[in-house]
């Protein structure tokens, strides 16, 4: 079985590259309409159908579209909750035998049922990359990264991050202790909170990617892929195995990608908020070549 998961932090521009390669007539993925309706046996393969051939009232907007979705209800209902809302990284060695048989059988029949080469899943948040790659050996792994600054900001204009409730309701685990005097520190500052959600999810990714061989991981930055759309997508088609056809350049063309959402986050944090956020993971934003 051939996969490719794209994953990344969240608010990192995974659903766009997904939604993109989700276009190409090789490959297959779980819908939204099927997380909702359950076992309707002929939903995935028609929901990949209805998605690929435009059928826009069918694709746009409401829980019954049938565009890829990270399948929280869906997995949680047929496989394990463990995948949904860990408060930790999920590791190798939280794989048992039952917990793989578990997650090989449902992937695998949902592959033969859509009968495509490959299957794509997009999922955010923790890495889980020592989780999947435990159960399939074989799968390959994009990461988008993109600025931590504009992810902090984008989360903290989410309804549903819990870090204005304190890092005690949230879902990234309890801080360690130099994390807690850091945020002490900055006067329990929120910006701040949103920075270090970023930085502790990166860590998982760092953690976790260096157990995968060069040809099942790709990491892609988010602000690289804005600036030069075609080559970088080229590139993951090409990592996927995926060719870039004429089909595929068609529906390329139909997705609306802004360069200018690149910074916005200048613009969107106030001059203290943006001050909190980069003294925070300043680091890590030079790590992946963030200026």
């Amino acid at each position: 079985m051939k996969m490719t998961f794209i994953v990344g932090t969240g608010r990192c521009g995974s659903t766009l590259l997904h939604e993109i390669i989700a276009k190409h007539r090789d490959a297959s993925f779980f819908t939204n309409f099927e997380e909702k309706h359950g076992r309707l046996g002929f939903v995935g393969k028609w929901g990949n159908f209805f998605y690929r051939n435009n059928h826009l009232a069918l694709t746009k907007g409401g829980a019954d579209r049938f565009a890829p979705t990270e399948g929280y209800r869906l997995i949680a209902r047929n496989v394990s909750p463990i995948y949904v809302r860990p408060c930790r990284d999920l590791t190798e060695a939280d794989v048992s035998p039952w917990m793989k048989k578990q997650f090989s059988n449902y992937f695998t029949e949902s592959h033969a049922k859509y009968g495509k080469p490959i299957f794509t899943h997009k999922y955010t948040g923790w890495s889980r990359i020592g989780f999947f790659s435990t159960i399939f050996p074989q799968a390959k792994f994009i990461h988008i990264v993109r600025d931590g600054r504009a992810v902090a900001s984008s989360w903290l204009q989410m309804k549903w991050w819990g870090g204005y409730e304190g890092p005690e309701n949230w879902l990234w685990g309890a801080l360690s202790d130099s994390q807690k005097e850091e945020w002490v520190n900055s006067n329990y500052s929120f910006a701040t909170l949103a920075g270090m959600s970023w930085k502790i999810l990166m860590d998982s990714y760092d953690n976790s990617s260096v157990l995968l061989d060069q040809d099942r991981y790709k990491m892609v930055r988010y602000e690289d892929f804005l600036n030069e759309p075609v080559e970088q997508m080229k590139k993951m088609l090409e990592f996927s195995e995926l060719g870039w056809t004429s089909d595929f350049e068609s529906q390329f063309k139909k997705f609306e990608i802004r360069k200018s959402r690149e910074r916005a986050f200048e613009k969107d944090l106030n001059a203290h908020q943006l001050e909190d956020i980069e003294k925070s993971i300043s680091d890590k934003l030079s790590q992946y070549g963030y200026r």
